[in-house]
C-alpha cells in the first residue's frame, strides 16, 4: 500500500483509498471496523504524543513509575469528528476532523490500514488530505471549520 500526503487540513480533511477491485460487503466491514476503531481512541484522547511514558520508558516496562501528574498536566489531544466512510467503485473516502489530536494519530491509522492491507483486502494506496478529481468532496456539513476555498 503506498501512503501519499497531500494539502491536509486537520479540521477539515479527507482520507482517501484505493482497492485493487472493489471490495466486498465483508472487506468494506473490516475496513469501516479499522476507521471506528481508530475514531474512538482519538475522540477519547488515545493519540496524544505529549503523553507516551511507556514508549519513552524502552524496552524495559517492569516497575516503571507512571507519572501521573505529568499524564494530567498534558493539553488534551481530541479528535473532533469523523463522517461515514463512503464508497465508489474502487475508492474509499472518509473525511475526518483531527481536532486538537497529534499526527501521531494518522501514524495509527497507516500502521493498522498496512495490517490490513497484508492480511484481509488489498489496498494500493492511502492519500491523505486534498481531492480526487474524479470524485469531488463537496464540504462535509461536520465541518465546523469550513474550508476557504
Amino acid at each position: 500500500m503506498d501512503v501519499r500526503f497531500r494539502e491536509v487540513d486537520p479540521f477539515n480533511c479527507w482520507l482517501w483509498l484505493r482497492f485493487s477491485d472493489v471490495p466486498s460487503q465483508g472487506e468494506r466491514n473490516y475496513v469501516d471496523g479499522v476507521f471506528d476503531s481508530w475514531y474512538v481512541m482519538g475522540r477519547l484522547g488515545g493519540f496524544n504524543a505529549e503523553n507516551l511514558q511507556a514508549h519513552e520508558a524502552g524496552e524495559d516496562l517492569s516497575w516503571m513509575s507512571y507519572d501521573n501528574e505529568a499524564a494530567s498536566a498534558a493539553m488534551p489531544a481530541l479528535m473532533h469528528n469523523m463522517g461515514q466512510l463512503e464508497y465508489n467503485q474502487q475508492w474509499g473516502r472518509c473525511w475526518i476532523d483531527l481536532g486538537t489530536t497529534d499526527a501521531f494519530a494518522l501514524d495509527v491509522l497507516i500502521n493498522a490500514l498496512r495490517q490490513l492491507d497484508s492480511d484481509v483486502v488489498q489496498l494500493e494506496e492511502l492519500l491523505v488530505g486534498g481531492e480526487n478529481e474524479d470524485w469531488p468532496a463537496e464540504e462535509h456539513p461536520d465541518s465546523v471549520f469550513p474550508s476557504m476555498n
